[in-house]
């Protein structure tokens, strides 16, 4: 193998990594299990919602939406991620680990027509019905 070769094939591996690294999640949200969540916003009644993955949270305004995510910055008890949907929707989000069962999240974006900006609250009550 020549070292050309070489460099490919270790550029090929470190990509790799990188993608199941990121395809893992942001290690802040790693304390955060699946299960039911309740979501409070100000001014709105609380919204539970079965997860699978709580990272699923950074992009609660397009919760029905297929987005894809990308973790922009991974430190400690928090997490920055960025996402764009399908149909031109898009966002980021700052996510804060409170306790295992709590995140603060901060959101903001596009969505429909026009920008949307605001924080919650969410916590996980328990398992999913049925589970």
């Amino acid at each position: 193998m020549n070292g050309n070769s070489r460099l490919l094939a270790a550029s090929t591996a470190l990509l790799a990594g990188a993608g199941l690294v990121a395809a893992a999640g942001p290690s802040a949200l790693s304390q955060a299990q699946g299960g039911l969540w309740e979501v409070a916003r100000s001014g709105s009644p609380p919204v539970r919602l079965c997860l699978a993955n709580p990272q699923v949270l950074a992009q609660f305004e397009h919760r029905r939406a297929s987005c894809s995510r990308t973790v922009l910055r991974d430190s400690g008890l928090s997490a920055r991620i960025h996402y764009t949907c399908g149909g031109g929707g898009f966002g980021e989000s700052n996510l804060t680990l409170v306790t295992p069962r709590s995140l603060r999240v901060e959101t903001q974006g596009i969505t429909g027509d026009g920008p949307f900006k605001y924080v919650f609250q969410a916590r996980r009550v328990g398992d999913c019905p049925g589970h």
